[in-house]
C-alpha cells in the first residue's frame, strides 16, 4: 500500500526543488551534511545516499514507487541513514559518486543510488532501482535486506571494499601529465566522429541520442582549420535533423533533453537550460559559417522560448522544466487528432497534419507499453521550403493558436533555481547571438543576466557562489561555474568592448588559479581549496552533457594571454591540455571541447587592435560586423581614451597605441608580424 505522508521530514527546510519534491516522503530524508553522518556513526548504519534532479523522470518513478511507499520507507528507515543531494546543487557530490558508479557497474544516470559507511566511502552503487525485483533488476526490498545482512554479517569486507574504491578514486582523480599532442589527433577524432555519424538522421550513434553541441563546435573548427566539407556536411545535418524531429518543440519552441530514437523523433521531454545555451551557440557558429538564415530562425525560437517562459523578473534565467505533468511523461506535449479538429478548422486541420505528420493513429509509442495509442509528436519531414507565403503565414497563425490553448493545460513543474554556471553559457550565446544578429536586445538580456551574478552570486575577492532561489545558497561556486563565467565576461566584452568585462574575467580567472589548480599534475580541480572536504578532491576533463569545466578554462586561458600578452595563462592551458593527452588519444570523441581550444591554441594567432578617437562610434555595430566577418581565432581590443585607461594596467603593451581625435585606425597583426595601421575597416575584414 502506497502512502504519501503528508509529515514532514529534514528537507522540508532545503530551498532545492528537488529534495522539497521528497520533503514530504515517509522516508526520514537528510539533506548532506554533518548531522547525518554523526547520527550514521553514532546508531551504526550505512548511509544510503539517493542523488537526482526535479526535472528527472526516473527519479519520479523511483519515488513514487519506493520512498512515497510506507513499507518501503519503514525498511530503509530501520536500516539506513539516507541522505538526498540535488545534483544541480552540489555537482562535486554528484560527480564523486557517479565516478563510483560508472567504475563500479560500468554505466551510469539519475537516479544514483549509493549505499556507503557513515565516513563516506561507497561500497555499493546503482541507479533506479524497482520497489520488487524484476528484470534481472534488483529490487529495493531485496537491497535493503542483502545490505542489512551483509553490514551485520561481513562488515570487515565491506570496510575493505569501500577502502579499495576510495583509493583507486583518488589515484583516478590525479590526472597526470603524459606528454603532449600531435596533430594527428584531428584527423583521429574526424575520423572517429565520421565512423560514428548517422548519414540518414544526422547525429552520433543510434540511440538514446543527445544534443552533444559542443561535437558540432569542434566540428566547426576543423573544418575551419582544414577545409574539409565532411565535417560541415555532419554540423548542418545534425542541426537540421534536430530541428526537424519532435526533440523539438515546434509548438512551444525549445529543445527537449535528447531523443529515445534514431529518427530525434521520441524525445525524453524535459526542457534544461544548458542545452538552450549550448544547442542555441551551435545554431549561432553554424550561421556565422554558412550565413544561413535557418539556423538564425531555430536560435531565435530558443531565444523565444527562453524569454517567455524561463525568464526570472529580476533578469536571471531558471534551470528547467520538467518531462512529466499530471504524473505522466510529455502529456503537456502531446496531442490526439480529435484535439486538433476541436481547435483548428478544416483548412488548417489538413495544412498542419500533413506538414507535421499528425496521424489518428499516432507517432507516439509510450515508453511503458511501446504501443501507439492515437497521440501525436508535431515534427517535420523536412524544412518548409516548398510552401508559399501564405501557407507559411497559415501555419504560423495556427501555432499560435495551439500555443494558447495548450497554455492553459496543467504546465510541467518548472525547477526555478538559478545556477551560475548555466546562466553563464547562456549569456555566452546571447552575447554572441546578439553581434552575429545585430540584435541588441539579446545583448540587453545577456547583460541583464551578468549583473545579477556580479551584484548577488559573487564576492569583492572574485569568490563565486553555486545557486540562487528565493536568495542567495552559501554553496560554494565550483570550477564550471568559474570557467563559464570567465567565458561569459569575454564573450560579452566582445559585443560592447567595455573593458570592465576584461577586467571582470581576468581578476575571477586569477581566483581560479589560487584556489583550484592542481600545482602537480596541471589543470584545475572541481572544487576550491577552501570547499568542503570529499572522500576526493575530484577533477574531470571530459566532456558530458557540457563542455568539462577544464576544456573552457584552457581556452578562457589561451584567450586571457592573447588580450593581455601574459604567457603565463597560455602555459596554465598547454599544461591542461598536455594532462588530458592520454585520455584524449584512448576516448578522443569525450574530449572535443579540449581539442577546441587546442585548435585555438595551435592556430596562427591574430590581434585586430583598434583605436578611435571619435565620440560617435557604435561599438556594437563595429562589434558585430566584425563578428560576422572574422576567423574565429582573432582577439580584437578596442581603444578609446576611456577604455584604453583600464586596459592599460591589464595589458601594458597597449600603452604604446596612441588614440588620435576624431580618427579611428586599424591594426592588424598575424602570427607576431603586424601591418601597418588601416583607416578602412572594409580592407581589415577582406584579410580577415
Amino acid at each position: 500500500m502506497e502512502n504519501k505522508s503528508q509529515n514532514s521530514n529534514r528537507l522540508i527546510n532545503e530551498k532545492s526543488p528537488y529534495l522539497q519534491q521528497h520533503a514530504h516522503n515517509p522516508v526520514d530524508w537528510h539533506p548532506w551534511g554533518d548531522e547525518a553522518f554523526e547520527l550514521a556513526r553514532k546508531l551504526d548504519k550505512p548511509i544510503f545516499l539517493s542523488i537526482g534532479y526535479s526535472t528527472c523522470h526516473w527519479c519520479h518513478v523511483m519515488e513514487h514507487e519506493s520512498f512515497e511507499n510506507s513499507s518501503v520507507a519503514n525498511l530503509m528507515n530501520d536500516a539506513f541513514i539516507s541522505i538526498k543531494v540535488d545534483r544541480e546543487e552540489r555537482p562535486d557530490i554528484d560527480h564523486v559518486y557517479m565516478s563510483v558508479c560508472q567504475m563500479m557497474t560500468g554505466g551510469g544516470g539519475w537516479p544514483l543510488t549509493i549505499i556507503m559507511t557513515p565516513d563516506k566511502k561507497p561500497f555499493f552503487a546503482g541507479t533506479y532501482f524497482p520497489k520488487e525485483s524484476r528484470g534481472g533488476r534488483i529490487g529495493m526490498v531485496e537491497l535493503i535486506g542483502k545490505v542489512e545482512d551483509v553490514w551485520k554479517n561481513n562488515r570487515d569486507e565491506v570496510y575493505k571494499s569501500a577502502d579499495k574504491i576510495t583509493n583507486y578514486l583518488s589515484d583516478m582523480n590525479k590526472l597526470p601529465g603524459t606528454g603532449g599532442l600531435d596533430d594527428e589527433v584531428f584527423e583521429e577524432v574526424f575520423s572517429t566522429f565520421t565512423r560514428m555519424f548517422d548519414t540518414k538522421n544526422g547525429g552520433f550513434g543510434t540511440a538514446p541520442k543527445f544534443p552533444s553541441p559542443h561535437n558540432l563546435v569542434f566540428l566547426l573548427r576543423y573544418y575551419n582549420m582544414t577545409g574539409e566539407k565532411k565535417a560541415l556536411d555532419m554540423v548542418e545535418e545534425t542541426l537540421t535533423q534536430m530541428s526537424l524531429g519532435g526533440v523539438f518543440d515546434h509548438v512551444g519552441f525549445g529543445f527537449h533533453r535528447y531523443s529515445t530514437d534514431p529518427e530525434w523523433l521520441l524525445p525524453h521531454f524535459e526542457k534544461m537550460l544548458y542545452d538552450q545555451a549550448t544547442i542555441s551557440n551551435a545554431l549561432v557558429e553554424a550561421y556565422l559559417v554558412t550565413k544561413k538564415e535557418y539556423y538564425k530562425e531555430i536560435a531565435e525560437k530558443i531565444f523565444t522560448y527562453l524569454e517567455k517562459d524561463m525568464l526570472s523578473p529580476e533578469g536571471y534565467f531558471y534551470s528547467a522544466e520538467d518531462a512529466d505533468s499530471e504524473g505522466i511523461e510529455g502529456k503537456f506535449y502531446t496531442w490526439k487528432t480529435a484535439e486538433f479538429k476541436k481547435i483548428l478548422t478544416d483548412d488548417e486541420f489538413d495544412l498542419y497534419s500533413t506538414a507535421y505528420n499528425i496521424s489518428d493513429e499516432g507517432n507516439y509509442e509510450h515508453e511503458a507499453t511501446r504501443t501507439k495509442d492515437g497521440t501525436n509528436i508535431p515534427h517535420l519531414s523536412s524544412k518548409l521550403t516548398e510552401l508559399n507565403n501564405e501557407k507559411l503565414t497559415m501555419l504560423e497563425s495556427i501555432r499560435v493558436k495551439l500555443h494558447k490553448i495548450r497554455s492553459e493545460r496543467i504546465r510541467p513543474l518548472r525547477d526555478s533555481k538559478m545556477l551560475t554556471d548555466w546562466n553563464s553559457m547562456l549569456i555566452s550565446s546571447l552575447a554572441l547571438a546578439a553581434r552575429a544578429f545585430d540584435n541588441p536586445h539579446y545583448l540587453d538580456l545577456a547583460e541583464n543576466a551578468m549583473t545579477f551574478l556580479r551584484n548577488n552570486m559573487r564576492e569583492s575577492d572574485n569568490k563565486l557562489y553555486h545557486v540562487y532561489n528565493e536568495g542567495r545558497s552559501e554553496i560554494q561556486g565550483k570550477l564550471d561555474d568559474y570557467a563559464f563565467f570567465i567565458n561569459a565576461s569575454l564573450e560579452l566584452y566582445n559585443s560592447t568592448f567595455n573593458a570592465d568585462y576584461i577586467n571582470l574575467a581576468i581578476n575571477t580567472n586569477n581566483y581560479v588559479v589560487q584556489n583550484f589548480l592542481d600545482n602537480e599534475n596541471g589543470g584545475f580541480f572541481l572544487t576550491s581549496a577552501n570547499d568542503e572536504e570529499l572522500i576526493t578532491r575530484p577533477k574531470t576533463n571530459y566532456d558530458s552533457a557540457i563542455p568539462s569545466g577544464n576544456s573552457v578554462m584552457a581556452l578562457n586561458l589561451i584567450k586571457l594571454s592573447a588580450i593581455t600578452a601574459d604567457m603565463k595563462f597560455k602555459l596554465i592551458a598547454v599544461k591542461i591540455i598536455d594532462s588530458s593527452a592520454e585520455n584524449v588519444r584512448q576516448n578522443n570523441m569525450s574530449f572535443s571541447y579540449m581539442l577546441t581550444a587546442h585548435i585555438y591554441n595551435i592556430s596562427p594567432s591574430k590581434e585586430l587592435i583598434i583605436t578611435d578617437g571619435s565620440s560617435t562610434t557604435d561599438k556594437f555595430k563595429l562589434a558585430g560586423k566584425i563578428t560576422r566577418t572574422q576567423s574565429t581565432n582573432t582577439t580584437v581590443l578596442y581603444l578609446n581614451k576611456n577604455e584604453k585607461n583600464k586596459l592599460t594596467g591589464l595589458a601594458p603593451y597597449l600603452s604604446n597605441y596612441p588614440v588620435d581625435d576624431d580618427k579611428t585606425l586599424y591594426y592588424l597583426c598575424e602570427n607576431y608580424n603586424c601591418e601597418l595601421p588601416e583607416k578602412n575597416l572594409e580592407k581589415v575584414i577582406e584579410k580577415l
